[in-house]
């Protein structure tokens, strides 16, 4: 008799499981495979394109999904300058002689190269009666002997503003320059100056320096 009541308050001592085919409360952090099955295709190279102010790359994010359908992200830190014009590309093989590329990925590569190198030669962009005016990169050399008395910036567009000192009757001069980065030309008369208007094909800051044959505006 001893041996049964010893027997029955053992079995109702044990806690029964409501449903066992759910982990019971010591079980709760061990994770669920996600049901959610989608056809995706596999990494091969995606491109971000930054906004003509950014200048700086500080830090890399890369937010993913777990098995278990959970989402989590990674941060890298970067700290390099950048250039604005090329893009950044995200892909997920190891660089190589042998990785073959795509005509259309080659093409847009060489496309974007070759607009940034372009503007790396001295190359005459503009000229008017009384000035000349070279791109090389982010310096805009302008050859004249007139004074400058003013400059200044404006935004939308953005553009830089320089006036020369001249009583002089100059027509409205416009050249457009493409694929540079000193977009727009444009000179205009006015009593005891003329006024150059430099548009500008982003957000930028610059510094005035006096050359020997005029001024140098530098775009950073």
């Amino acid at each position: 008799m001893r041996v049964l009541i010893a027997i029955f308050l053992l079995l109702s001592a044990l806690v029964a499981r409501e449903n066992p085919f759910f982990p019971s409360d010591g079980e709760k952090e061990l994770p669920f495979t996600s049901n959610d099955v989608k056809n995706l295709p596999p990494l091969q190279r995606t491109a971000i394109t930054l906004p003509s102010k950014a200048r700086i790359l500080e830090s890399v994010s890369v937010k993913y999904k777990n098995l278990d359908g959970s989402t989590e992200s990674k941060t890298i830190e970067v700290e390099n300058t950048i250039d604005w014009h090329l893009p950044i590309f995200v892909t997920q093989s190891y660089p190589s002689s042998n990785t073959q590329e795509t005509k259309s990925e080659k093409k847009e590569e060489n496309k974007s190269s070759k607009e940034i190198r372009k503007t790396q030669d001295l190359e005459k962009i503009a000229s008017i009666e009384y000035a000349d005016f070279y791109a090389s990169g982010k310096t805009l050399q302008i050859n004249t002997k007139d004074e400058l008395i003013r400059n200044f910036l404006l935004s939308h567009p953005h553009r830089i503003v320089l006036d020369f000192k001249r009583d002089a009757n100059i027509k409205a001069y416009t050249k457009e320059v493409s694929q540079n980065i000193f977009s727009k030309i444009r000179v205009g008369n006015h009593s005891g100056y003329y006024r150059v208007v430099i548009e500008l094909d982003g957000y930028y800051r610059y510094s005035l320096a006096n050359t020997n044959k005029g001024y140098a505006v530098t775009l950073r």
